[in-house]
């Protein structure tokens, strides 16, 4: 059995506390090599040391300063969308195969339960991957389901997340939150046009997450509406396969619009019917309160990219070998 690929977390605040003990409990081919962050007195920084994980509190600078940085072969940011940039930059001479989890898109973006195959099957090799939004990650697997029976016209996702698992990362990222939503609707989702709003919800005691799909799609054939429900169903499927508290909180709906609906407004493509889809993300709880399913679905998503990675780079290194 070949040795679990290294693997480094940078941000040890919620989400990247969150991932590394995923990575501990949760994967047999990713093993720590490094919790980096940048406040000596971070609960993620003390917690890795308590479980045994090498850390530095001098960010990515001090990433590469470790002893042990060269057998690192996958780096995990969980920062923000600024210090994304900054960090891929100084890792690029190092040639470590970065999984981003901020908006900051700087790779292509990746929804492992639609496009992960297709991406790292690709001719380019792919060493910056980017995981959209928690978002993203609940809402575009919807769109993309949608978009395989019938063109979506047009796409909008209201992700509701509590504000108590809203920390000072997504906070500063609200706006790239949006912009990089509604690009990768369009772009992983197939959406002609997308829309992204989130909601930052102040309700104690806090509520988990929960997200609104609604696609204007041209689908005047009954059947077509049944292909629809059908998709969404094996696609919620797939994304509970490692997103154990994803769900669908009702029925799909598929309604007619209304003749004075004004959806010219939204698309100059014709549009018969919206289409309309509620979900709820509860999260294992592994490091946050269930609430935070949107701290999960990321870091959930995170770890299955990384663990795709990580098998892709020892089949080739055993062909090469």
């Amino acid at each position: 059995m070949s040795a679990a690929t290294k693997v480094a977390v940078i941000g040890s605040g919620n989400i990247g506390t969150d991932l590394m003990i995923k990575v501990l409990r949760l994967s047999s081919t990713l093993e720590m090599g490094a919790m980096v962050g940048i406040d000596p007195a971070s609960d993620g920084l003390a917690r890795a040391a308590r479980l045994g994980v090498p850390t530095t509190a001098d960010g990515v600078d001090g990433l590469i300063a470790m002893p042990g940085f060269d057998e690192i072969e996958i780096v995990f940011d969980a920062t923000s969308a600024g210090a994304h940039r900054a960090n891929a930059a100084a890792l690029a001479p190092y040639g470590k195969l970065l999984v981003d989890l901020t908006p900051a898109a700087i790779g292509p973006y990746c929804v492992p339960a639609v496009n992960l195959a297709s991406l790292l099957g690709g001719d380019e090799p792919v060493t910056n991957v980017n995981m959209v939004t928690c978002g993203g990650q609940a809402t575009i697997p919807v769109v993309a389901a949608i978009s395989s029976v019938v063109p979506v016209a047009y796409g909008e996702i209201v992700a509701s997340i509590a504000s108590r698992s809203a920390g000072p990362g997504t906070r500063a990222n609200i706006d790239e939150f949006t912009e990089t939503t509604s690009a990768a609707i369009a772009a992983v989702g197939g959406a002609a046009r997308g829309k992204a709003v989130i909601i930052l919800n102040p309700a104690e005691p806090p509520l988990i997450m929960r997200d609104t799909v609604l696609c204007l799609v041209d689908a005047p054939d009954a059947a077509q509406h049944e292909r629809i429900r059908a998709a969404v169903d094996d696609m919620v499927a797939t994304v509970q396969a490692y997103v154990p508290g994803y769900r669908l909180k009702q029925q799909v709906q598929v309604v007619p619009v209304p003749p004075d609906q004004p959806v010219h407004t939204l698309t100059d493509r014709p549009v018969t019917h919206q289409v309309t889809v509620f979900l709820e993300v509860e999260g294992a709880a592994h490091y946050l309160p269930a609430y935070a399913g949107n701290l999960d679905i990321m870091t959930s998503a995170a770890l299955r990219v990384g663990e795709v990675l990580a098998e892709r780079a020892t089949r080739t290194e055993e062909i090469v070998a």
